[in-house]
């Protein structure tokens, strides 16, 4: 029979994918010190992302450090409708990548490192290419920067009319007939009133004559 103290496993906050594990060694006076290197990708599916490197004398010990580091460098993605709202290209040192938005179903057209970077952001459906650089460090550095610049969409609000037609902004100024069309209001525009300027007319003698309508007094 199971424990009655038996406890599930907790789910974790976020998902973590090792994108590259290598093994480094720095030369020292005494010889040479042998360590690992660690880049991990965190996400939690909804928008939210991070990624960390860090160096340790065990693998498992570089891992943790580098979730660790992740954590406290999160992100959060501009998501439109599970695809992105524009294309964008990046270059970040010799790597650069092109995003572009896909419709829906068509998913992650991806690879390498850029499809777990996508995935863990919970983008569904996207076209994605990586060119120039195979360093897996650098390509995951230039997918971030390149999600970072990504624009945020907001939809219009818009209020649905009884006969199921939609308004095109409140900023115009709309009413709706009992028929349900719509009509704009239009302001009255004020009849312009022309003045005429008054002319002079040279005498014989020099003097011009101030007004001509204007009878002179005698």
């Amino acid at each position: 029979m199971r424990d009655n103290n038996y406890k599930k496993r907790e789910k974790p906050e976020f998902e973590q994918r090792l994108v590259d594990i290598a093994r480094v060694t720095r030369v020292m006076a005494g010889g040479k010190r042998l360590r690992f290197r660690a880049c991990v990708v965190i996400g939690d599916l909804n928008k939210k992302i991070g990624w960390g490197v860090a160096k340790g004398t065990d693998v498992s010990i570089a891992i943790n450090k580098a979730v660790d580091k992740a954590k406290k460098d999160m992100m959060v993605v501009n998501v439109y409708k599970d695809t992105i709202a524009h294309e964008v290209m990046h270059k970040s040192k010799a790597a650069k990548v092109f995003l572009k938005p896909a419709p829906e179903g068509r998913g992650v057209i991806a690879g390498g490192v850029i499809r777990d970077v996508l995935e863990l952001a919970g983008i569904k459906d996207i076209i994605a290419k990586m060119y120039g650089c195979k360093n897996k460090v650098n390509n995951v550095r230039c997918v971030f920067e390149a999600l970072a610049k990504l624009r945020k969409v907001e939809e219009s609000p818009s209020t649905t009319l009884p006969t199921g037609r939609q308004e095109v902004s409140e900023d115009k100024k709309e009413e709706v007939s009992p028929k349900g069309d719509l009509q704009k209001i239009e302001k009255k525009a004020e009849p312009k009133v022309e003045v005429k300027k008054p002319t002079s007319v040279t005498l014989p003698t020099g003097r011009q004559e101030a007004t001509v309508g204007r009878e002179d007094k005698k």
